[in-house]
């Protein structure tokens, strides 16, 4: 898809609007979430503009895989968290807010208070 000229992670994407890239790999990177839900809070976004995650190409899956497993390590390595959330929202009734397509790994602590849907 091409890019969308009101997208915030376009324009992240696209070196506009500066953010730290704490990961890059060449379809993907990864910035640590603006407004955190735990220390580390992190999300990994397609350089292109996409939607949802129907609309990522199949053949980028492996190199998608492999940045979230980096990033987790990482965050894992940094005693960030003892486990970890993968969540990805797709669509405005599923909560998505930003409409690029973006999956947020969340460090998780022992007894840390935050439910997730089980």
């Amino acid at each position: 898809m091409a890019k969308n000229q009101d997208c915030i992670f376009c324009k992240i994407a696209q070196g506009k609007i500066p953010a730290k890239k704490i990961k890059e790999t060449d379809n993907f990177f990864a910035v640590y979430d603006k407004f955190p839900i735990t220390k580390g809070h992190t999300l990994i976004i397609p350089k292109k503009h996409f939607v949802t995650v129907l609309d990522i190409p199949n053949s980028l899956g492996s190199e998608l895989i492999k940045i979230i497993k980096d990033v987790a390590s990482d965050l894992m390595d940094k005693k960030l968290g003892d486990g970890f959330n993968l969540v990805m929202n797709n669509l405005e009734p599923a909560g998505q807010a930003v409409m690029h397509a973006h999956i947020h790994i969340i460090p998780r602590k022992e007894k840390d208070g935050f439910k997730m849907i089980a």
